[in-house]
């Protein structure tokens, strides 16, 4: 299987970037590496650009902008160089980096909002990784004109305005083309508004082997799309005892649909047996649309019997309700001491819990509106700074997280991963209720290895829901895709050797 990629904050990179420096590598020299990896990177994307606007401010991201520049213009570009700050202020390397271009023939031009820029792309090089603020004027002005330009847009490190530790956007931010990031990843590239900035992301490491330094310690891992060694074909003589049998638990009077997704979801991930316990009105519904699925009709926990004993995992809260029917299901989850994937108005309830459990055979995977309630915050709060949400999460109420949304999150106290993939078309209802029956078959079938597992395999069910989801938008589009469309999409995924679907995902 090839590593997943460490993810880092931007303190540990400009640590990295020093101790390069100290090894022998001068400033001056690692920054016109950086420039010329991002310069190369650039006549790759565009091939056929030959006029440049290069948008410079202070600091080491503003003089990686003035050496491309400088490379630029000797390569036979016309550049328009611009500059945010005083150019004769700056100093250090940065200062060497506006000399370089000055020999180069370039005469920076102080910015104004009356300036067009120059087509073919235009290289934001305003402000690195170290932004914690909002952005102020004139950079607000300048990253307001680029979005507005239309044009393609190289970002060096990262795109102006972007926080490299959370994905927050620090009031505005650059709409970049193409981020090339230097050194190492930043956790910031991957996740939350940043998935919408970044644009296509390639990672300049410099001949830098950030996990040589293993005192800085990855704050975060991308994960990727290996197979699952958990996923290899079944020995021939298994039965269907051999894979684990899961009971949902939702669906209330009225609101049936979302428990019937997840039961079928988790029927199509190889759930030895699914039992579905919904409201009685949803029998038939359940029987029509997977007659695979034992649905049993339940008026609430005391019907439930021995389903509770006979399974292996649950999955609670699609569709459960928050009245007396989804509370019941709810305290009766809780005391079976199963293995619990929690979803929906589980979480809600959960929330609303006086005293609430903390334990560490759960998997819960609330939105960020469903994290804000149970950490008694807002939403904007939880994706200010998404990885801050999940740990507080993890160390509230114990167990492992998905925090779901662009760049989905997944961890627990001992660590955090990304994931990569999904796409818009995910914007829709029941997405949430197919991830929870993908889990819950996931934890069914493994979940034997105990609680230490059940982070392996939420991490495995976020990847098979999401790269399900781009394999139907490759097929018929994002727009329109259904939670419904994926169980066949994620079946195919989790079996790997009979269906080449790493190259139709790509």
């Amino acid at each position: 299987m090839p590593p997943l990629r460490p993810l880092y904050r931007a303190e540990q990179v400009r640590e990295l970037d020093a101790r390069t420096i100290a090894a022998g590598i001068d400033g001056f020299s690692l920054m016109q590496q950086a420039a010329s990896a991002a310069f190369d990177a650039l006549r790759q994307r565009w091939p056929t650009a030959r006029r440049l606007s290069v948008l410079c401010g202070a600091g080491n991201n503003a003089g990686d902008g003035y050496v491309l520049a400088a490379l630029a213009v000797c390569d036979g570009f016309d550049v328009q160089l611009i500059a945010l700050r005083d150019p004769t202020s700056l100093d250090g390397d940065a200062g060497r980096a506006v000399a370089m271009a000055r020999r180069a023939g370039l005469r920076p031009q102080a910015w104004s909002a009356d300036l067009v820029l120059n087509d073919d792309v235009v290289v934001d090089a305003l402000l690195g990784t170290g932004l914690s603020g909002d952005v102020r004027e004139p950079f607000s002005e300048a990253i307001a004109a680029i979005n507005a330009s239309g044009l393609p847009v190289l970002a060096v490190d990262i795109p102006s305005g972007l926080s490299a530790d959370s994905g927050a956007v620090l009031g505005c931010a650059v709409e970049a083309t193409l981020t090339t990031t230097f050194i190492a990843d930043k956790l910031g590239l991957h996740t939350g508004a940043a998935v919408a900035h970044v644009g296509e992301h390639r990672l300049l490491t410099l001949g830098v082997e950030a996990q040589r330094h293993r005192d800085l310690t990855p704050v975060a891992w991308l994960l990727n799309d290996a197979p699952d060694p958990l996923l290899a074909p079944r020995r021939r003589d298994s039965h269907k005892g051999d894979h684990g049998h899961l009971l949902v638990l939702g669906g209330a009077p009225g609101f049936g649909g979302a428990a019937l997704l997840a039961s079928e979801a988790a029927a199509r991930l190889g759930a030895g047996r699914v039992s579905l316990a919904t409201a009685p009105e949803h029998v038939t519904a359940s029987l029509t649309r997977c007659p695979e699925v034992m649905v049993h009709g339940v008026r609430g926990p005391a019907d439930l019997g021995a389903l509770l004993d006979a399974a292996d995992a649950l999955v609670v809260g699609p569709g459960l309700g928050q009245g007396a029917w989804g509370q019941g299901m709810w305290q009766a989850a809780l005391a079976a001491g199963k293995p619990l994937v929690v979803d929906a108005d589980a979480l809600n309830l959960l929330a609303g819990m006086a005293s609430p459990p903390r334990r560490d055979d759960w998997i819960l995977t609330p939105h960020p509106g469903e994290a804000a309630r149970l950490l008694g915050c807002s939403a904007s709060e939880v994706q200010r700074d998404r990885g801050a949400a999940l740990a507080a999460l993890a160390r509230r109420y114990g167990g492992h997280w998905v925090l779901k949304g662009a760049g989905t999150l997944v961890g627990d106290e001992a660590g955090l991963a990304v994931c990569p993939f999904g796409n818009p078309g995910m914007a829709s209802g029941g997405m949430g209720d197919a991830l929870s029956g993908i889990l819950g078959a996931l934890v069914a079938q493994f979940g034997r290895a105990g609680d230490a597992a059940l982070g392996g395999l939420a991490r495995s069910a976020v990847v098979l829901h999401a790269r399900a989801a781009d394999l139907a938008a490759v097929d018929a589009g994002e727009r329109g895709l259904l939670a419904g469309d994926l169980a066949s999409y994620a079946r195919r995924l989790a079996n790997p050797r009979t269906s080449d679907v790493r190259d139709i995902a790509r």
